[in-house]
């Protein structure tokens, strides 16, 4: 019997593209994954019209849901949703949806077949990545960083399409300090230095031009947060 699955999608003022996401990935899941699926919108401290829209996409979708926090952040996002869930397999994409969809039931599969965690790889030999050279530089670099600190084997750490078992989200994700975007690599170095098998998927991914990430401040935040680890250790919890 198939797992149940939660497709998780922090958004932050997100009210222009939510719709047409929400469109494309519940027509996709409805259609490509046989799992009982449901799409869980988390809402970080919106202020525009995120609240109406998600709403109103809850009410036309039946396996869609809405819930907002307070605070800005998108790894507080998922923290929360993910430790609230009940479902067997916790996931989440961005609301850009720049990672080709059809890689989405890989990543289920992977975890159904004995995989702890289950992440897209734009940095892959096999990846097709359309984004601006420094994007790729950046990345690169970031990325053989962590492997020269921590000595980890996954090849990217920050691409927003991820997937755990609940049971490895609820061992590990009490011990991740950060609640931004250095959520993601923070909860790969966990789960790679404790023994968690992780599975690492080539994927198609093409660069959203309008995204409103801020490269230095993520860049000087993720800085921050390898050298805590490496300075302070990474945490010692209880192997899978």
């Amino acid at each position: 019997m198939s797992s149940s699955v939660d497709v998780v999608v922090p958004v932050y003022n997100e009210e222009a593209a939510l719709p047409e996401s929400i469109d494309r990935l519940t027509a996709f899941l409805a259609d490509n994954l046989p799992n009982l699926w449901h799409v869980i919108i988390a809402d970080n401290a919106s202020i525009d019209g995120t609240r109406e829209v998600s709403e109103a996409l809850s009410r036309k979708y039946e396996r869609v849901s809405y819930f907002s926090l307070p605070q800005k952040g998108r790894g507080r996002a998922l923290k929360a949703a993910w430790l609230n869930s009940n479902a067997e397999i916790v996931s989440y994409m961005d609301v850009d949806l720049s990672t080709d969809l059809v890689h989405f039931p890989q990543l289920i599969g992977a975890l159904e077949s004995g995989f702890h965690v289950a992440t897209g790889s734009r940095l892959s030999r096999d990846s097709q990545v359309t984004r601006s050279l420094k994007r790729e530089f950046i990345s690169r670099s970031y990325n053989l960083l962590i492997k020269s600190m921590f000595f980890t084997d996954f090849p990217d750490a920050q691409c927003g399409f991820k997937a755990l078992t609940r049971q490895t989200a609820r061992a590990i994700i009490p011990y991740i300090e950060n609640n931004n975007w250095f959520f993601d690599t923070e909860l790969l170095i966990i789960a790679a230095k404790r023994g968690y098998r992780i599975k690492s998927i080539p994927v198609k991914w093409d660069d959203d031009p309008t995204s409103t990430v801020n490269i230095t401040n993520t860049a000087v935040e993720d800085i921050k947060g390898l050298l805590r680890l490496r300075l302070g250790g990474v945490p010692r919890i209880p192997g899978p």
